[in-house]
């Protein structure tokens, strides 16, 4: 059985627990951006895994509200860290203490239980990379920093049953915010991050009758809200089957426990 919880998603910080039950249990946390005290709350919090029964952490790229307390917190717990050769250059290339594994472009990396597949992504950072995991039966994608939509990037999350999907700003939210006009390029170009329309068109690229849940993430407390990231998802899929459940991460909150079947 595979499910996923995100512990939080957003510019406060970001982190997700993937599980994928069996013989060879496999639990993945998914970049560790935060707090080594707060980490440790939500995790326990997230029906009671202990820290140190994480099997693995894979940080997507070097930004704070992701790579946060990795090092500290691998060490602690002797935990083997994944992420990309830039990733780890573009953070001065630290001592991990033997726990660090570069990742590769579409190099699939066994876990047990769960096998992940790294895929580079358009965002502005050293060598991003974003993933698909699989317990062997269903699919789940994580996509939650990149600026557009690329066809190796759509190649990887065909056939997914479930979507971590960042739906960063509404477009006249962020035109009208207060934000200098650099930021505002930045966040808006094409290696910035989703606006809600492109976030719904990868959503209606990738439909298909087993696409069962996709969570809107990394939104934009200033240039976004729950409300517009769900409306602009459920507009791209209600023509379809009935489309997937729609739900969005919480910033400190997360989302419950989500079951990905095919």
């Amino acid at each position: 059985m595979l499910r996923f919880k995100n512990l939080g998603s957003g510019s406060t910080g970001n982190a997700t627990l993937v599980h994928a039950s069996g013989i060879r249990s496999a639990r993945l946390l998914v970049d560790c951006g935060l707090g080594l005290k707060q980490l440790g709350l939500r995790l326990a919090e997230a029906a009671s895994t202990e820290a140190a029964m994480v099997d693995a952490i894979f940080i997507t790229h070097e930004h704070s509200d992701h790579i946060g307390c990795a090092r500290q917190f691998a060490q602690r717990h002797r935990i083997p860290v994944w992420m990309s050769r830039g990733t780890y250059e573009a953070l001065g290339s630290p001592d991990f203490d033997g726990l660090l594994h570069i990742a590769t472009d579409g190099q699939s990396i066994d876990l047990g239980e769960l096998q992940i597949t790294p895929f580079t992504v358009p965002h502005d950072a050293r060598e991003p990379l974003q993933l698909t995991c699989t317990d062997g039966n269903a699919k789940l994608g994580v996509l939650t920093d990149l600026g557009h939509a690329t066809e190796h990037v759509l190649k990887h999350l065909a056939g997914c049953h479930a979507m971590l999907l960042e739906c960063n700003h509404d477009t006249d939210l962020l035109a009208q915010s207060s934000y200098p006009a650099f930021l505002k390029k930045r966040v808006g170009g094409p290696y910035g991050h989703l606006s809600n329309a492109a976030a719904a068109a990868i959503s209606e690229k990738l439909a298909h009758t087993g696409l069962k849940h996709v969570v809107a993430a990394h939104l934009s407390a200033q240039n976004n809200s729950p409300s517009l990231a769900l409306e602009a998802l459920f507009s791209s899929t209600a023509q379809l089957w009935g489309g997937p459940e729609l739900s969005v991460a919480h910033p400190t909150e997360g989302s419950p426990w989500i079951q990905v079947s095919a």
